[in-house]
């Protein structure tokens, strides 16, 4: 049984002659502790997807699954909740609150959700261990580098222990060495505690390490393996 799926996904823009069709279509689906990649040109809808998968956006028809449960039905609140509970995201920019410390900041989706500090501060703490910033636990975020930032956003979306990733180009604003380390982090913990992670990106070769690879073409998603 797929963990998580998407059927029939559509997405278009406008009105009458004025209509653009970004998704056309899309089905995919995600066994637990699977790695897939999305590629494509930019522009081509990848992040349109990703935000659709992860019902930060509605499509304008088809349906998406959680462990066979219909997504799509359910209230604003109800995705909200749903997104907290079972989806980490990472996107190309951090999007880390600047006047927190890299350990606040990997606090804030359980504090969201009503736990304690108390009870968020050992599991951020070992986070930010496993992606090697365990000496900057309370820097600022102004006081960490491009890479730095970026781990500690791998940190914050693992911290509820999501059964889903989802990654837009999280090497994407970052130099090769920097972009390769959070790549391996974050390679290395999705197969460490089975978490389904898509993500897009305009890096090819990263995308072929994963378990499944996807090309999004003029709004169809074509199976490259």
């Amino acid at each position: 049984m797929a963990l998580f799926s998407a059927q029939n996904v559509t997405k278009t823009y406008g009105l009458g002659e004025n209509t653009v069709t970004v998704l056309k279509g899309i089905s995919l689906a995600v066994e637990p502790g699977e790695m897939t990649g999305v590629i494509g040109a930019s522009g081509s809808g990848k992040t349109t997807l990703l935000q659709i998968l992860g019902t930060l956006d509605l499509p304008s028809g088809g349906e998406i699954f959680y462990r066979d449960q219909p997504l799509l039905a359910k209230s604003s609140k109800e995705l909200a909740k749903f997104r907290n509970a079972a989806i980490g995201f990472i996107f190309q920019f951090h999007h880390l609150l600047p006047d927190f410390t890299a350990l606040e900041n990997v606090m804030i989706p359980g504090l969201i959700a009503g736990k304690s500090r108390l009870e968020m501060t050992d599991p951020a703490r070992d986070l930010l261990e496993q992606v090697e910033l365990g000496h900057r636990t309370h820097h600022k975020v102004l006081e960490l580098s491009g890479g730095e930032q970026q781990r500690a956003a791998l940190a914050r979306a693992l911290v509820m222990q999501p059964d889903l990733l989802f990654a837009d180009e999280p090497t994407g604003n970052l130099d090769s060495r920097a972009g390769n380390l959070v790549f391996e982090l974050l390679h290395n913990l999705c197969r460490k505690r089975k978490l389904s992670t898509i993500m897009v990106t305009h890096n090819t070769l990263l995308a072929e390490r994963m378990d499944h690879c996807f090309t999004l073409r003029d709004g169809v998603l074509e199976n490259n393996r």
